[in-house]
């Protein structure tokens, strides 16, 4: 049995050698069917492992609750007007729900406030537009920043509020070219920081949920939460096209820490209620739970592997389309030998199995090859990146938000997508072979002796 299985396959191989350039586009259809199969695949499984990458920087135990600007023609918002003064929208997280959420519910162990805001940030000549984080010391471990140079903020920072700051790597880097930052006094809003520490360089976060952006680490100016509650104040007031506009937040985001995972969802509901009684109806806020978001991550993953799997493999239905079409013509051609064949005594299935053979090698061929692009995916996308970074996108708007989405992605090969892969092929072949085989070896020997 193993003889003739391998004399049949290389009668095979023999066949469809005698055309060569009509075997290799048949087998393209498959080798292509194949690639995309495992490359689509692969791409989805990057991009969701990113996703999720993100959702796990949240934290798998937090709870994070964002300040968020009600609509302009909302009801619920809060104004207010001196009459002398523009008017100011005043909207968010009270410092009293930090409190409430952090000596009330029993099951959160730790919480962080963030005040946030964009303003210059100068030294000597050299300026810069930065984020301006107000915070506590366990900001730090809760976005895993590490420090290049100096010290993050500390406790007594916040005790005395200190006029003391940590920049980021890119702001270090722009107001500090040539020296040390540490030790240097920068100025903001009209009041000058001591520069005690510098964080490393760390990839940009994307902005995951409707409520929260992208946050872009390295342009970070951190200060005690205290310092700016005192020198900065709540009320932020921006000029617009000769107009002024004034919004009034305590806080952007509070976060909070549960012990274990199984509260995490028990706890969010309890905030969500207190939250409620305390903002009377008001949209200024909204709860994100990053479990949540991971389980959803994870049905989001396999949704899109099942649809871009089925795009992909429509690929190798038309590459099983053009066996079926090259065999049809290939027993057409070969009629006369299927006559001398049976009237020297080959049964039909003599016949089926050798047709069946060499589709089966053609379609298992051109697996294969399929199969080795398919894992050259990686390698490929770093092309594609590096012509979408230097060379599509060059001088374009947008360039810095596309190029930096597109640059983090990196396809994971799903290493149990290759064996599948391939053994769709050989399936395929099988499939679109049956019916080329079936009609050689129902041919009449006599009739097929007479054919010319």
């Amino acid at each position: 049995m193993f003889f003739n299985t391998i004399r049949a396959v290389r009668l095979a191989l023999k066949s469809l050698l005698l055309h060569k350039l009509r075997s290799g586009l048949t087998m393209l259809g498959i080798v292509f069917g194949v690639f995309s199969v495992i490359a689509m695949l692969a791409i989805g499984e990057g991009a969701s492992a990113q996703a999720q990458a993100q959702v796990r920087q949240l934290g798998a135990t937090n709870i994070i609750v964002v300040s968020v600007k009600p609509p302009a023609d909302s009801s619920s918002n809060s104004s207010r007007s001196s009459g002398r003064g523009p008017s100011v929208l005043a909207y968010g997280l009270l410092r009293a729900d930090y409190r409430l959420l952090s000596e009330t519910i029993p099951t959160i162990t730790s919480t962080i406030a963030i005040r946030e805001i964009q303003s210059e940030v100068r030294y000597l000549q050299n300026t810069i537009n930065a984020r301006v984080v107000a915070t506590t010391t366990g900001y730090k471990d809760m976005n895993h920043l590490e420090m290049a140079e100096g010290r993050f903020l500390t406790d007594q920072d916040e005790r005395e509020m200190a006029n003391v700051a940590v920049i980021g790597s890119e702001v270090a880097a722009r107001l500090f070219p040539y020296e040390s930052p540490v030790g240097k006094t920068i100025l903001m809003r009209s009041f000058r920081f001591t520069v005690v520490g510098v964080t490393r360089s760390r990839t940009a976060s994307a902005a995951i949920g409707g409520s929260m952006s992208g946050q872009e680490f390295n342009k970070d100016v951190y200060i005690p939460l205290k310092t700016f509650q005192t020198r900065i104040g709540d009320r932020v007031i921006t000029a617009l096209s000769g107009s002024f506009s004034a919004e009034e937040v305590q806080l952007n985001q509070i976060t909070l820490q549960v012990a274990e995972t199984q509260d995490v969802v028990r706890t969010a509901d309890v905030v969500r209620e207190s939250l409620m009684r305390n903002h009377r109806g008001k949209n200024d806020y909204d709860v994100i739970v990053p479990l949540e978001l991971l389980k959803q991550a994870e049905q989001i993953k396999q949704i899109f592997n099942i649809v871009l799997g089925s795009i992909a493999a429509i690929s190798l239905v038309v590459g099983g389309i053009g066996i079926m079409n090259i065999m049809l013509a290939t027993v057409t051609e070969r009629t006369r030998e299927i006559g001398i064949r049976r009237a020297l005594g080959a049964r039909q299935s003599d016949i089926i199995s050798q047709f069946l053979t060499e589709t089966i090698v053609l379609s298992g061929t051109g697996g294969l090859l399929g199969v080795g692009l398919g894992l050259c995916t990686p390698l490929a996308f770093m092309g594609i990146q590096w012509i979408v970074e230097n060379a599509v996108l060059s001088g374009s708007s947008g360039t810095s938000e596309i190029s930096q989405l597109f640059g983090n992605m990196r396809p994971q090969i799903a290493f149990w997508s290759l064996p599948i892969a391939f053994g769709i092929s050989v399936g395929i072949g099988v499939i679109f072979g049956i019916y080329p085989a079936r009609s050689a070896a129902r041919m009449d020997p006599i009739e097929a002796l007479r054919h010319e």
